[in-house]
């Protein structure tokens, strides 16, 4: 059975042992404000994050150049229901050689979709690890967070924690050109089933789910930065509310941050008091953060396939 626990991997261009020396240095890639051992067997420390994040971990694993592993004893968030979600999680990297180079495994143990968290720490782990560990080992410099002050990452977390509109965000080492390119190239990620342009301002699109259907207008195009689709009309058929997309805005920004390319992504007004919004939250996890973020790292996304398409207007 797949495992639910959040694990992504970095591949590097260095040697196993300086790859152990960086995991074993967060606050070089984590945070700057940590207190307390974080080398050698049994030490522990303190991780926060101003008042939202507080988390006390024990390192249970330490096997030189191959894999640590810590233990989150105790932990408080500000924005869930169960303050303390991580405890008794594991955090493990796991260090091998893998055609000539070394891999790290990074998985945080317990930490599930299931998890009102879940979201927002994928997206602060995958910017921790796949950008500034990453360069930390690549470079011997990383982006923690740093002391008294707020990098640019924790100002797009920020956002997304304080945000009502459904958010999220991706990070890749395409260029800003290529995500934009894969943005637009709809059939590729989102649907192969889709009629009309969005080529250019004002074109209008409709992308099918069965009977499902949605209809958007292309209101804002900046080339590697910015896209905007406006839902003019839709019919979701499982819905009371059939209409309960309309007149919601896609918005895409497309930035560079730590050396990768962050995608931005906002449904907004796809808010939690809408009858779709947990199924449509878990819908936009699996199109951006699965099927467009492989598009966008192997060329290859996972689009619903193609189906003989009925016109809107009959329906």
């Amino acid at each position: 059975m797949e495992t639910q626990d959040f694990t992504t991997t970095i591949l590097v261009d260095q040697t196993p042992e300086v790859a152990f020396n960086s995991i074993n240095n967060p606050r070089g890639w984590w945070s700057e404000e940590i207190e307390g051992g974080t080398e050698k067997l049994n030490d522990e420390f303190d991780y926060h994050y101003e008042d939202v994040h507080y988390c006390h971990i024990k390192l249970i694993e330490v096997i030189p150049n191959q894999k640590v592993v810590w233990l989150v004893t105790d932990n408080h968030f500000d924005f869930t229901k169960d303050k303390s979600e991580w405890k008794d999680t594991k955090i493990i990297f796991e260090i091998s050689e893998k055609d000539g180079k070394t891999q790290i495994k990074f998985t945080h143990e317990g930490l599930v979709p299931a998890y009102e968290c879940y979201d927002i720490c994928h997206d602060a782990w995958t910017n921790y690890t796949q950008g500034s560990l990453h360069d930390l080992i690549m470079k011997g410099k990383g982006e923690p967070n740093p002391k008294g002050g707020r990098n640019s990452y924790q100002d797009a977390l920020s956002k997304k924690m304080n945000a009502s509109d459904y958010h999220t965000i991706i990070l890749t080492t395409t260029t800003p050109d290529e995500a934009y390119r894969s943005i637009n190239s709809v059939t590729k990620w989102w649907t192969e089933n889709m009629d009309g342009k969005n080529e250019k301002l004002n074109d209008s699109f409709t992308v099918h789910f069965g009977k499902v259907w949605i209809t958007l207008k292309v209101t804002e195009l900046v080339p590697a930065k910015k896209i905007a689709w406006y839902v003019t009309d839709c019919n979701k058929d499982w819905l009371k509310n059939k209409k309960e997309w309309n007149d919601t805005q896609l918005i895409w920004n497309i930035s560079t941050i730590n050396n990768r390319t962050q995608v931005e992504f906002t449904h907004k007004g796809l808010v939690s008091e809408l009858e779709c919004f947990d199924a449509c939250a878990d819908a936009w996890g699996g199109y951006v953060k699965d099927s467009l973020l492989s598009l966008l790292n192997t060329g290859k996304g996972k689009p619903d396939p193609k189906e003989e398409l009925t016109s809107v207007a009959t329906k």
